[in-house]
């Protein structure tokens, strides 16, 4: 997620704890998203648009958050 702002996602992570939370949630999502699609999770159609709604919503926090920083720095 967000490959051109690796820099940013670095130092935002080892200075913002509330950034990490946020990044780390959303590959969680990420990663269980893809097991249920994959069949590895159980989950039904309607707890997976949940969990991707879920992170979408990390996921424009996590933009906002790194835009801020660039506008900061």
């Amino acid at each position: 997620m967000f490959h051109e702002y690796r820099d940013e996602i670095s130092k935002l992570k080892q200075q913002n704890a509330h950034f990490e939370k946020i990044f780390n949630e959303h590959n969680e999502l990420d990663q269980k998203i893809t097991n249920a699609e994959n069949g590895i999770e159980p989950l039904g159609n309607l707890e997976i648009e949940t969990l991707k709604k879920q992170k979408l919503l990390l996921k424009d926090q996590v933009y906002a958050m790194i835009m801020e920083y660039k506008k900061s720095n």
